[in-house]
């Protein structure tokens, strides 16, 4: 069965990524954070054997550090993040994707064998879900589009993985999840990586 990874990335502009960091340590900072997470993302998928498609949150950059070799480039469409997330879904099971899972660039923790552990479980489960410790989620994988399941009224809330669930069980589909990871969206989420020196920059 095909598999797709979809990797939503943000195009990397100063005071346009990691803005709650950057509000306590500098927009410079905050960016320089991001494009190690982007790095970092990079390692844990670029040897994963699917196809692999970057989807870019303002415009495509065939020059930057995502591989063009390794990754096909897309350009997100919609305007709240649930739409734009299941407009990808449907493109890629539309064009012959049999299990599509798709991830951040914001999950220091997150590894190759998670990302595999998820496709494996779509053998069982219509979906598969990471969820993060502030109560979102990092991860979301199916076979189906099932654009139900973003229709959140409010997205980067502490309710975010337990309404999705919600809605998951509302369509009647069948769901299983992977091991809950930590999101980089706070200053205090560097201490422990290899970003820790950057708070004191």
């Amino acid at each position: 069965m095909n598999e797709t990874l979809i990797i939503f990335a943000k195009n990397p502009a100063l005071g346009h990524t990691k803005t709650r960091i950057g509000k306590k340590l500098g927009d410079e900072v905050a960016l320089a954070i991001y494009y190690k997470l982007i790095n970092r993302a990079q390692k844990v998928t670029k040897d994963l054997n699917c196809s692999k498609v970057v989807y870019y949150s303002d415009f495509i950059d065939t020059e930057d550090t995502w591989d063009n070799g390794l990754y096909i480039k897309k350009k997100q469409k919609s305007t709240d993040l649930g739409s734009r997330m299941a407009h990808a879904f449907e493109q890629e099971i539309n064009q012959g994707a049999g299990k599509v899972i798709l991830v951040g660039t914001d999950i220091y923790d997150l590894t190759s064998e998670i990302i595999e552990e998820a496709f494996t479980k779509l053998d069982d489960y219509d979906v598969v879900i990471g969820p993060a410790k502030d109560g979102g989620y990092y991860l979301i994988g199916m076979k189906q589009p099932n654009p139900k399941i973003f229709e959140l009224e409010k997205w980067s809330t502490s309710t975010v993985f337990h309404e999705t669930i919600k809605l998951i069980e509302s369509e009647g589909t069948t769901w299983t999840k992977v091991t809950e990871l930590n999101d980089i969206d706070e200053s205090e989420d560097l201490v422990g990586t290899d970003m820790e020196d950057l708070l004191n920059s």
